[in-house]
Parts: C-alpha cells; structure tokens; sequence
C-alpha cells in the first residue's frame, strides 16, 4: 500500500481522532515538529513495521499444524475453531476434524448429529453449524473449493470481516488486515489509543491504522505476525516489551501506557442461573432430550434438569408426580459452567429407576434411552460432562445387589457419598 500523500496527511492531522497518526514516539505531539517531519515519519513507519515484523515472524512464528502443511480449507476451519478458543484446546479437536472431514464436500455431505460430536466440547456451536452452511454454499457454486475473493468468502455463512480478511490474506495473498482481539490490542497500544476497543467505531479505526501499513507482499504472514505477537508478547495486562520487535513503533510503549491498554467497557456481570440435572438410570442406560434447534446449545443432547437449586426430597416429589419408579437417589458433587454472559450452578443427582418407561412416550416427548455405546455418538455439552462423568462412576461403583431396596429418603445419597469420598471422587 502507498505511503500517505501530503493531502491526505493533512487530512490526518485535522482529523479530531489524532491518536490515529502512526508517527515514531518523538513525533506523536501534534503540536512539535514540522508538517513534513511529521509526513516523513508517517512514511518511515509505513516502511519499517512490515519489515520489523516479519523478520520477528520468520525467527519466531508458532508451529502450528495448519501452517505445516497449508491449503484455504485448512486455514478456514482453523481460524472458525480459535475464535473464543485457545490454541492449545484447538489442536486435537482440529486434527480430529480435519481426518474425519477433509474437504469443503466432505463437510457440506456430514449429518449433522456427526458435526456436532465433532465439535462437542468447543463451545460456540453456532461456528459449526455456519461452517456447514459456508461448505454447503462452496460446494453448490464454487465447486467445493473456497472462492478466492475477500469479497465473495464475506458474503458465506458466518464470514465477517476477520475471517474473511484471515483466510483471504493467508490463504490467497490478498493484502486484507485481519483484525481480531489480539491485533485490537497491539495497535491500541503502537497509536495510544484510548477508545473503547469493542465499539465498532473504533475497531474500524484500528483496521484502517492496519491497512496503512499492510504489506503487498507477504500480506498473511503480516497478519500472522500480529496475532503472534499479540498471544506471545503483546500481553493483556502485562506486556512483553523486552522481547517486542517493533517498541521503536509504539506510543504506548513510549509513552509508558501500554500496560493501561486496550480500554474496554466493563464488561456486565454474568446472569447466574441455578438449576437442577437429574440422570435418569436403568441398567445402564441414561435418559437425554434433545434442546431446541434455536438459542443457546441449540440442537444438542441434554440430560433432563429442572430451574433452581432442588433438595433431594423436592426432586423425588417432582418424579413421583411424573409417575417415575425411581428406585434410588444419590447426591452428586455440585458443578459449575461458565458461558459468555451466562454461568450455570448445578446441583446433581443420580436417580434410579426400577421400571423403563415405553420407548415411545420417550421419543415423541423428544427424550432418547443411551448406553455407554450409544452415548458416544450424541453431542452432549461440555457444561454437563463433570457431572456426568460422576454419574457414570457411581453407577459403576455401587454395587446393585448391595442397594436392591426401595427407595428411602437419604439412605442411598448418604451410603454412596461415602463410597465416593473414599474413591476420591469427592
């Protein structure tokens, strides 16, 4: 991209958000320094951020493996999993995908109940099923290949400006920026920026900062180099500027406001939502329902629960009126899971049932009978693997002969919390 010219410069200048101006530290006082030093150390910046960051790039670039071996596809589902996701959860879930659905085609023909699984464990389901859709759209007018235009990709399901301007870059060396949290942050700090990051004025701000100094050539690697620097040295909190390439750049650094950068709004506090999750056992088999194909963990398998925390009595009177045999009942630890704006507090238990009610009642009401085998396949969230891990290790640890007795109130919860205790369970 071309240097700035003389009127546009000016333009710059006269702009009310000045802390855009990408000049070296000891320029950065609008009010010091001749119009063409100021214009000068624009173009000196514009020439050597490129240069800086790629040379730090070359010598300290992650080894990841969608950089190891390199196609569009694997690019895109590579930056769809580590939105809202660290690398390190990303890895095996990316390996797993990528052998089981190796192409736009493969992905577009999966079931849905298949992708799901994939992705259970991931969070942000939503991802997933706009990647389906995205693949869906390839494979009918692109010839399952991924478009090679910054702007048709930004017209697929679930493309925004950040993945598009990703695998654009990356993977057809399109000179797009990829702004994503990380970048929003090194920039806020290389202009001492003090707006608000997550106001989309000032995301459209930073990204046109980036624009200005965007390579021609190399221009994936660039963005690469920021998100690299932004996880590894441009810290939240406490940045890395020792190991920084590119301090000479940076305003905050010089002005020593860097560690008070990006400014956010304070985020609202989570909505706490207490509820209660009953497994349902026989011989084995644990019941599920299906949640709604809308909102929130949309489409995946759940284990019945009920709002608000529920002693071990209420929830019996609760089944009893529901005309469940329920046979015993076992208190399981309590658990926790943190969404975005949400954060659930469960309480659990283990119930018994003596009788299996019909198959059919089971499955127009939308609820579904699994063994270990069948589990396996269905999608359930993470929000409620801690529990029903520890349902699953109490079934296999009492000994049913030992509690062949009717159901009576805390006699089970209080025998099998002590043989979880002694397991270590609890």
């Amino acid at each position: 991209m071309q240097p700035l010219d003389d009127q546009q410069f000016l333009r710059a200048l006269q702009d009310e958000r000045r802390n855009l101006i990408l000049v070296r530290p000891g320029c950065y006082n609008i009010q010091e320094g001749s119009f063409e030093e100021r214009r000068l150390a624009m173009k000196d910046l514009q020439q050597g951020i490129g240069e800086k960051l790629l040379d730090w790039y070359d010598r300290n670039a992650r080894v990841l493996p969608w950089r190891q071996v390199t196609s569009p596809y694997r690019t895109w589902v590579s930056e769809v999993m580590l939105q809202q996701t660290r690398v390190e959860a990303v890895l095996p879930y990316f390996a797993r995908f990528i052998q089981e659905v190796p192409d736009p085609k493969a992905l577009a023909n999966l079931p849905e109940a298949r992708l799901m699984k994939l992705w259970e464990g991931l969070g942000y389901y939503s991802r997933a099923r706009n990647l389906q859709k995205a693949a869906c759209v390839m494979t009918e007018k692109y010839g399952g290949q991924l478009p090679d235009s910054y702007e048709a990709l930004l017209d697929l399901p679930g493309f925004g400006e950040y993945t598009a301007g990703a695998v654009a870059s990356i993977a057809f060396g399109i000179p797009v920026p990829a702004v994503d949290g990380n970048v929003l942050r090194v920039f806020a700090r290389i202009l001492n920026h003090h707006g608000d990051i997550l106001q989309g004025k000032v995301k459209k701000e930073i990204r046109t900062a980036v624009e200005h100094v965007l390579p021609a050539q190399r221009p994936g690697d660039f963005n690469q180099a920021l998100m690299d620097l932004g996880a590894g040295v441009c810290l939240p909190g406490r940045p890395c500027c020792e190991k920084c390439p590119i301090t000479e750049f940076c305003l905050g650094y010089s002005l020593g406001t860097a560690e008070h950068l990006p400014c956010r709004q304070t985020k609202k506090q989570r909505r706490m939502e207490e509820k209660t999750i009953i497994f349902l056992e026989h011989e084995g088999r644990f019941l599920f329902r299906r949640r709604p194909e809308e909102g929130l963990l949309a489409g995946m398998w759940e284990p019945p629960h009920l709002e608000g925390y529920l002693s071990e009595s209420a929830v019996a009177a609760f089944l009893e009126e529901k005309g469940v045999a329920v046979r015993e009942i076992l208190a399981l630890p309590d658990a926790k899971h943190i969404f975005t704006h949400i954060e659930w507090r469960m309480r659990g238990f283990l119930v018994r049932v003596s009788d299996l009610p019909q198959e059919s009642t089971a499955s127009k009401e939308g609820f579904q009978w699994a063994d270990p085998a069948q589990r396996e396949d269905l999608a359930v969230p993470s929000a409620f693997s801690r529990l029903l891990a520890q349902a699953e290790d109490a079934c296999g640890q009492i000994r049913l002969q030992d509690l062949a007795m009717p159901y009576k109130k805390g006699s089970f919860a209080a025998i099998s919390k002590k043989t979880l205790a002694k397991s270590g369970k609890i």
